[in-house]
């Protein structure tokens, strides 16, 4: 390690660095994944179990060969709020059952097709503004957390989101060492001190939880109306993994897609999202975080993100801590959502830059263009009682539009082949 050396996937971890760089995963995770819990309004001890036990799923489906942490999923915020306001958490739950036993549908119809198919359907062009929409969509409720679109705007509220936001932005980039690795967690810590000096946090749950304490597990509720609603994100946390499994690629150095293969990855990624419905808890989906946790230490090994698990699963049953989280004031979580979001938003830009997509090409161009601007544009279209919109309905846009520039290369009618 004090040579930079590349500490590749099946390589162990001597003990003395195992725990530091175990507890490192799991902080570069922390702030985004206890988000989704927070909007969902749910308790994130579930979810920090969930995510532990998730990555040890995905790790042995992958056969250990698959480096990548689980974390909550963003793409199902959208759709699953609007199931929630509707008919409830618990029906909510049965979506995230249905998308996940249709991915790992998907996962078996990878094994016996193959993963060529993704770059006629979702060529770098289309899959990268698909996956920068995840964030981009959700830009606007960084400002609606930290209270900065009230009518009536509390000058606590402003200084304990710039606080949170200036650790986040400027310790992303003046940090070195150790501290460069967690500059969320260290936002997060500094937004938290500001919060109680701006009397912003009320310790009294903290004191009654208990020390110890059972995740509070719950059964979801099925509804035909409510998974409908829900199943189209299957198109985009699809995008999304395969976006995640490419760059990972890179880093590593290896073709993840061919070994352990795409439907490896896929599926125990969904069957993850599958087990976690059935629990209590929200979808997980690899982390982009985890990702950049990876090509900056170059640390890569398997073992560590393990660890990292294992630890998410322990602090999942203290009682106070999961109570203490839940403490966090609303300008907290929006400062950390200003960088969060825009990540999510630009490894979307980094498929395009990483995949060296052509834009002297005009299909290039266009396929971008139209998916950008038909999720950003609120452009709603009903089947029924399903609505596709954002993110949703711009991968379906760009998969359509995709096949059909396909087609026209097999008539030779194209003029940039």
């Amino acid at each position: 390690m004090e040579n930079r050396r590349i500490i590749q996937v099946e390589e162990k971890v001597p003990f003395r660095l195992l725990l530091p760089l175990s507890i490192q995963h799991m902080f570069a995770m922390f702030g985004a994944s206890v988000l989704v819990p927070f909007l969902f309004g749910i308790n994130p001890a579930v979810v920090l179990f969930m995510n532990g036990l998730g990555t040890l799923i995905f790790i042995f489906v992958t056969k250990g060969k698959a480096p990548a942490y689980l974390g909550s999923s963003f793409a199902f915020l959208a759709p699953a709020g609007i199931v929630i306001s509707k008919f409830g958490y618990e029906y909510a739950l049965g979506g995230f059952v249905a998308v996940g036993f249709l991915g790992c549908i998907l996962a078996f119809v990878i094994y016996k097709v193959g993963y060529k198919w993704i770059d006629i359907v979702l060529p770098p062009a289309a899959m990268g503004p698909v996956v920068a929409l995840i964030g981009l969509e959700l830009s606007g409720s960084a400002a609606k957390n930290a209270g900065l679109l009230d009518e009536v705007i509390n000058p606590g509220n402003v200084i304990v989101f710039l606080v949170t936001l200036g650790f986040a932005v400027f310790g992303s980039v003046l940090f070195r060492g150790f501290l460069s690795i967690i500059p969320i967690l260290i936002a997060v810590i500094a937004g938290y001190v500001a919060a109680i000096a701006c009397g912003l946090v009320d310790f009294s749950a903290v004191t009654a939880a208990p020390v110890f304490a059972i995740p509070n597990f719950s059964a979801p509720k099925f509804n035909p109306e409510a998974i409908m609603i829900i199943l189209p994100v299957i198109l985009v946390i699809t995008s999304e993994h395969i976006g995640h499994q490419v760059v990972t690629s890179k880093i590593v150095g290896r073709d993840l897609l061919k070994d352990p293969g795409l439907h490896r990855s896929i599926f125990g990624d969904n069957f993850s999202t599958m087990l976690s419905g059935m629990i209590g808890s929200v979808p997980t989906t690899t982390y982009g975080e985890n990702i950049g946790v990876m090509a900056v230490t170059k640390v890569y090994s398997v073992q560590v993100i393990a660890g990292a698990a294992i630890i998410s699963i322990i602090c999942s049953f203290i009682g106070k801590l999961s109570a203490l989280i839940q403490t966090i004031p609303g300008p907290v979580i929006g400062g950390i959502s200003f960088l969060l979001y825009g990540m999510i938003g630009t490894s979307g830009l980094r498929i395009l830059v990483d995949s060296q997509v052509d834009y002297g090409k005009n299909r290039n161009q266009a396929l971008t263009a139209v998916i950008f601007v038909t999720g950003l544009s609120g452009i709603k279209v009903n089947f029924g009682n399903v609505q596709l919109t954002g993110m949703v309905l711009a991968c379906v846009t760009g998969m359509i539009l995709s096949l059909v520039f396909y087609a026209f290369d097999k008539l030779k009618l194209t003029n940039d082949q």
